[in-house]
């Protein structure tokens, strides 16, 4: 798709990154690849395969370890059936490699097992996909099975006992299939292959969390007989070897990087911030459905909502453009991805669950409503172009937001960088030894298991002992309470059952809303946007999880309003930190909604405020965090050359918790979004100036304690980089936060600078060489 002319009479475009086109490299099919297999991919235009997906084939066929990290739509999941289709259908396995066998539950004895394979997706929607994908090869004698939380008991019996090809999530894997591994022995015992993919999702304490629950799977099928070759793939990560060698816990990982599939040209577009957002994303994704397919991608389901109804009133093709978001049911996705597959949906708003490698084939425009906070998922969102060869567009719409639009102002930010590194925090004791009293109801825990777990093995075994967590016998350490461990860890930090959405006049279900957002989108009176239609809510229940609701057409829509704060429970330790204190201990964060604002439909202009009367949400963590007394601040005033009004204060404060936060990952393992924080003036707990940089994992997760011990090296650093950035008042190289919860704003990115040059001292600057080598 050419640019349209419309698009700069329309719209303010502040830049244009061409991409030219990529012929493609393919090679002859290994030896190995059987007949039938070559004929199954033939049949659906394949008649080579790209040079890079041999390559990933390859070297899984021989045993070894993979990580491919080529583009979208560059055909990863070729490259990993091939492999998987020599071992489950063919039988075919390379010289050295031992036939997988089942052993018995309970009895000790081994029997032959057929060949199986696990497919590990972060989202429901990708492992659906691939099933169909698996299932138009119309292989005769390969059993494809998906295996997740909407399966039903003969669906999951099948998975179970008969499907060479299982496609599941780490979810699923953690709390059905490991607990009850003696029901699923056969499967585990078969094992040749598992393929982790979208590898770049999986990061920070979510990561960590999956790096556990892959090795507690590695430990289970060694247990049955088997050692299967993992196959990790990402489109958007950088050193795909040392992310897939962290997840999966082994020394070595073949990295395939070179992309031999051809791409069409692309045209990436930046647009100046608008006001309107909401309304440009809208216009935007109307107008590519009137030449092709478009889809864009949106910050929240509420947006996705919004552009989606906006959208249809303003395109030609009303019926064919819809909402894709989380919350919907089992059966409204399938049904949407399958319109999106065969091209009856023309356009489609979408959060980032349509972000990952669901074959929507026929993108010929992609629209970005605002940055997503990552260059990683900004590259992603924007590889969903293109897909069908043709050449394509990807249209950044940037909102009003000083991150935005400095991205915009500085575009080789967003084309010359390399994507930001995927973090997995493996070695995380507040994660890992969860997972060890998994384990050890899974099977006796053992000083072996170390290969699995790593070297802290023993010694976290130890400390959950002496917590009362597992129990030491002579032959290893086990889970002795009546519950299952599995259940007090969430992988996803989730809190429960989710809150379901009912039609008061019918009954019927008709979505799903997180328990945790259920305050801020289903209170009373609020307007719940699904699939294209407005309903009121008329009654919301949290004990028993219900909204009750009623079709309605207001103009205007709702927006929850909240506040928050950090109490300080206990000080675990604190010291001198220059000319102030830096401490560390357990805090108390709290959130609660307030009220909500009506704002009209068309302009967003607010028509009044309404109180709500909700519990507190209270989060206990960690945390670390500094003070300056009062007295010292008034040598701000010399250090930042320049006074500093109690507006500015504010400000120097709020862009010092920025910037600090932003570096942290650089001295502890651990991933932005991971942490969060908090500033102020005056804490009531303190009585002082005060910044806290907190974990955002319930009971705490490391980082801030970690954070604490390498205060001197972090905040010194923190300074240096205040210093050295080239900008004028803040960007996101410093102060300018893609998480803020408050616009970035105030910022006072110099006040910021003299405010740690009180804290680390006289020479701070000089010692901020960079995070200290471990």
């Amino acid at each position: 798709m050419p640019l349209p002319d419309w698009l700069a009479t329309e719209h303010k475009v502040a830049h244009v990154h061409h991409r030219p086109s990529r012929p493609g490299a393919t090679v002859g099919w290994p030896d190995w690849v059987s007949g039938p297999v070559r004929e199954a991919f033939a049949a659906r235009g394949i008649e080579r395969p790209w040079a890079h997906q041999v390559a990933a084939a390859q070297a899984a066929f021989e045993g070894r370890h993979v990580a491919i990290a080529t583009g979208t739509a560059s055909g990863k999941s070729l490259a990993f059936l091939l492999p998987v289709l020599a071992a489950g259908l063919d039988g075919r396995f390379p010289p050295g490699t031992r036939v997988p066998h089942a052993r018995g539950a309970g009895s000790g004895l081994r029997v032959a097992a057929r060949p199986t394979a696990l497919y590990l997706a972060p989202t429901k929607a990708l492992a659906h996909d691939q099933v169909r994908s698996a299932e138009a090869l119309g292989l005769d004698g390969w059993r494809v099975s998906a295996l997740d939380g909407d399966s039903d008991p003969d669906e999951r019996r099948f998975a179970r006992e008969f499907a060479h090809w299982v496609l599941t999530n780490p979810d699923m894997l953690h709390r059905s299939i490991l607990p009850n591994h003696a029901r699923y022995a056969r499967l585990l015992g078969g094992l040749t292959h598992v393929v982790v993919d979208e590898a770049h999702r999986y990061k920070g304490v979510f990561g960590a969390h999956v790096s556990a629950v892959l090795r507690r799977l590695r430990r289970l099928a060694h247990h049955y007989g088997a050692d299967p070759v993992f196959i990790c793939a990402s489109a958007t990560i950088s050193e795909p070897d040392a992310v897939a060698a962290a997840l999966i816990g082994a020394d070595s990982v073949v990295p395939v990087t070179e992309d031999a599939s051809p791409a069409p040209a692309l045209d990436v577009v930046l647009l100046e911030p608008t006001p309107q957002l909401t309304e440009t994303s809208a216009r935007l994704l109307a107008g590519f459905t009137r030449d092709g397919q478009a889809i864009a991608f949106t910050t929240s389901r509420v947006q996705a909502e919004l552009v989606a109804i906006r959208a249809r009133e303003l395109a030609e093709h009303t019926e064919a453009i819809a909402a894709y978001r989380g919350g919907y049911l089992a059966e409204d996705r399938r049904a949407l991805e399958a319109a999106l597959s065969h091209g009856r949906l023309r356009g489609v708003a979408s959060t980032n669950a349509l972000e990952l490698g669901v074959d929507i084939a026929g993108m010929d425009a992609v629209v970005t409503a605002g940055f997503p906070g990552t260059l990683a998922a900004f590259w992603q969102q924007v590889g969903r172009a293109g897909r069908a060869g043709r050449d394509a567009i990807a249209v950044l719409a940037a909102r009003e937001d000083p991150l935005d639009a400095y991205l915009v102002e500085h575009p080789e930010l967003v084309f010359d960088r390399p994507v930001e590194r995927t973090v997995v925090p493996v070695d995380n004791a507040y994660v890992l030894g969860p997972h060890l009293c998994a384990a050890a109801q899974e099977r006796a825990l053992t000083a072996e298991d170390a290969r699995w777990f790593g070297p802290t093995t023993v010694e976290l075994a130890e400390r959950l002992t002496a917590q009362g967590a597992l129990r030491r016998r002579p032959l290893g350490w086990y889970w002795t309470h009546a519950g299952r461990a599995v259940d007090s860890i969430d992988l996803r930090s989730a809190q429960g059952k989710a809150v379901e959405v009912v039609d008061s006049a019918t009954g019927r279900v008709i979505g799903q809303v997180d328990p945790s957002a259920a305050d801020r989108t289903l209170h009373p009176e609020a307007v719940y946007v699904h699939q294209g239609e407005t309903w009121f809510v008329d009654e919301l229940d949290l004990d028993d999880r219900v909204a009750l609701v009623h079709r309605a057409d207001p103009l205007w829509f709702t927006q929850a309003q909240s506040a928050g704060g950090v109490r300080i429970l206990m000080t675990s330790a604190s010291r001198r930190l220059g000319l102030g204190e830096v401490h560390v201990g357990t805090v108390e964060l709290s959130n609660q909604v307030t009220s909500y604002l009506r704002r009209d439909a068309e302009t967003g202009e607010v028509w009044d405020s309404t109180p709500l009367e909700f519990p507190e949400r209270r989060l206990v963590t960690r945390a670390t965090w500094w003070t300056i007394p009062d007295r010292v601040l008034a040598a701000l005033d010399e250090l930042a050359s320049g006074a500093v009004s109690a507006l500015d204060l504010a400000g120097a404060v709020h862009a010092a918790e920025h910037c600090a936060i932003g570096l942290l990952p650089a001295f502890v393992p651990s991933d932005r979004w991971d942490i969060g924080g908090l500033s102020t003036v005056v804490h009531p707990d303190t009585g002082q100036l005060t910044v806290f940089v907190h974990d955002g994992l319930p009971g705490g997760s490391g980082i801030a304690d970690r954070g604490y011990e390498l205060a001197e090296q972090w905040w010194s650093a923190t300074l240096a980089r205040l210093v050295t950035c080239p900008c004028e008042d803040g960007c996101p190289a410093c102060v300018v936060s893609p998480k803020c919860g408050n616009g970035n704003n105030p910022l006072d990115k110099h006040g910021a600078a003299g405010l740690l040059a009180l804290l680390v001292g006289p020479g701070g600057e000089a010692r901020a060489g960079g995070p200290r080598s471990e």
